[in-house]
């Protein structure tokens, strides 16, 4: 378990950002952990969509599934903090929808784990399985997994957050540079420009940056 959880560290914190990250997740998790055969990974932050990740197209498609009807494994263990634990699909009428959908796809069983980045998302990671039935095995090994992609996705939004907060930081310092202007004044000219073009704040500042820097090079 210790090199599988050292493996995960190294492929993770060698992202950029926390939607590489989770993509490297599932992928990872689908092989690592017996008895699944495809992972999806949702993580829902504060007034914004869902970032959706899969080891596959197959995959995916179930969690859109999911997310289209508003209800399934994934969404009941992100709002419950709790592992949902389906051992057999076909008998369980919770989700008649997704269900006929993953029969189809040749998925029996399905687990979903919590997934909890605090104060900024929470979601889960869910394992399909092609056969009726949860091994214990199976569950430790991804609670074990999802607690240490957990700590790992922090850092990983931590550093993007750090980066952001810097280009955002340079580029009021352009503004303050070419306008003559106060601090707050190029703050609020940032966020003004983000709302007019309906742009992130991080974007409109790397735009004006890489603009500026383009003009002292001419």
């Amino acid at each position: 378990m210790a090199g599988l959880l050292h493996e995960l560290s190294a492929l993770l914190l060698g992202t950029d950002d926390v939607a590489q990250a989770l993509d490297r997740l599932a992928v990872f998790t689908a092989g690592a952990v017996p008895g699944a055969v495809r992972c999806s990974v949702a993580l829902i932050g504060e007034g914004g969509p869902p970032t959706l990740a899969a080891s596959g197209p197959r995959a995916q498609a179930l969690d859109d599934l999911q997310y289209a009807i508003g209800d399934g494994p994934g969404l009941e263990a992100a709002r419950t903090r709790a592992v949902v634990a389906v051992t057999d699909l076909s008998a369980d009428g919770r989700w008649p929808e997704l269900a006929e959908r993953a029969r189809d796809e040749g998925v029996r069983a399905v687990a979903s784990i919590p997934l909890d980045l605090r104060r900024s998302a929470v979601g889960a990671v869910t394992l399909f399985a092609d056969r009726p039935g949860i091994e214990p095995e199976t569950l430790l090994t991804a609670m074990a997994v999802v607690g240490q992609a957990e700590l790992l996705l922090g850092e990983v939004h931590r550093r993007a957050g750090q980066c952001s907060d810097s280009a955002v930081d340079r580029a009021a310092g352009v503004i303050i540079a070419q306008r003559g202007c106060g601090v707050r004044e190029a703050y609020d000219v940032l966020r003004d420009t983000s709302q007019r073009l309906g742009l992130p704040r991080e974007e409109v500042a790397e735009r004006l940056i890489a603009a500026a820097a383009r003009y002292a090079d001419t």
